[in-house]
């Protein structure tokens, strides 16, 4: 069973456990809702050096210039940040032209390496049990969770969707654990649709070391305009060969016979499958991803010159480093981690942490 992040039947996370407990009553703490960084401050120091002093915010209000006594620490993800980056005059110096930004310095890593766990979703219709396809097909089943939460706080709305997990080998070849299972007691057609009228499970399964390569990138130069997110999934042939194995090691986890007496039946992709080249356009299909975005911002050695940041989450510039700016999130990633992203983002924040207080 997976370890979640949850606390008495409710999802947890930083701001109920660091933010509201300990910060929000601090002198020294602000928090702005509602508000959009436009662009970062940036200047040229004497020593041809650059400096990030600070930000403009657009705020419900109207624009706030923000001045950093020490430095800048930029959060906004894997997407979010290289978008803010590349505004400020940080990126492909390419891009920046074309959407006339101002250079401030050419970095071709902001915005590439990105990665993700591509989720595929296969689906298997059961029998003689009971599911949350069926638990939640009507008004009196979806009063029954809700009051069960209210009262208990437990069942269906206390827990994360994916229970259950297992890593293991694509094919008998691979060194290690290449793909993670999240196997949920519920099926749909896609996120945001209702459940299926029909009892049924998915079994998600999620290549964990992609070789296909993303990019994220400003469509304008306007903050307000989303930026251009292209995952290319299942790009290599690499990653379309562990998808069609992927498919293929769910069907025989399934075939067991400790799933017999509920007589599944795949529903999607469907059994008439069977090629490398089906199973692996298929995957693409029923596929969504799993939200784990990294290594748009990557940390890298000073002659990589793909590299944004140092080892100290500071962002590379001319000469050096780009002084009193770093990027604190998955983007810093190189290589997306084999398993969920979230605890691994909070290990690199609390390093950052020790590491700011430390002026290092």
């Amino acid at each position: 069973y997976f370890e979640v992040n949850q606390r008495s039947g409710w999802r947890w996370n930083t701001a109920k456990a660091f933010l509201r407990p300990t910060c929000m009553s601090r002198p020294n703490f602000t928090l702005w809702t509602s508000s959009q960084v436009v662009k970062l401050s940036i200047e040229a120091q004497a020593n041809g050096q650059l400096r990030c002093t600070g930000a403009l915010v657009q705020t419900p209000g109207g624009r706030v210039a923000v001045q950093a006594a020490n430095e800048v620490i930029l959060s906004a993800g894997s997407i979010g940040s290289p978008q803010i980056l590349q505004l400020s005059g940080i990126g492909p110096a390419a891009l920046l032209q074309q959407h006339g930004v101002k250079v401030l310095h050419d970095a071709p890593g902001v915005g590439a390496n990105l990665q993700d766990h591509l989720q595929i979703r296969s689906v298997y219709k059961v029998q003689d049990v009971k599911t949350l396809n069926v638990q939640a097909n009507s008004l009196w089943g979806k009063a029954m969770i809700g009051l069960e939460y209210a009262f208990k706080r437990s069942g269906p709305m206390s827990m994360a969707p994916s229970q259950l997990g297992a890593f293991t080998r694509s094919d008998p070849s691979q060194p290690y654990p290449n793909v993670e299972y999240h196997v949920q007691p519920l099926s749909l057609e896609a996120f945001g649709e209702p459940l299926h009228s029909f009892p049924a499970f998915t079994a998600s399964v999620c290549n964990l070391n992609p070789s296909s390569r993303g990019s994220v990138q400003i469509k304008s130069p306007d903050f307000s305009a989303a930026p251009a997110i292209a995952p290319n999934y299942l790009s290599t042939d690499m990653d379309r060969k562990v998808a069609a194995d992927s498919l293929r090691l769910t069907r025989s986890i399934v075939a067991q016979p400790a799933l017999a007496r509920y007589q599944p039946q795949e529903f999607k992709p469907g059994v008439q499958y069977q090629s490398d080249d089906d199973l692996a356009r298929l995957a693409g299909d029923i596929a969504t991803t799993i939200f784990h975005p990294v290594g748009t911002t990557k940390m890298g050695r000073a002659e990589d010159r793909m590299a944004v940041l140092d080892a100290h989450l500071r962002v590379r510039g001319p000469g050096g480093v780009i002084a009193g700016l770093r990027v604190v999130d998955a983007g810093a990633m190189p290589i997306i981690t084999s398993g969920n992203t979230n605890s691994p983002t909070l290990m690199m924040a609390e390093k950052a942490a020790r590491w700011i207080s430390a002026g290092v």
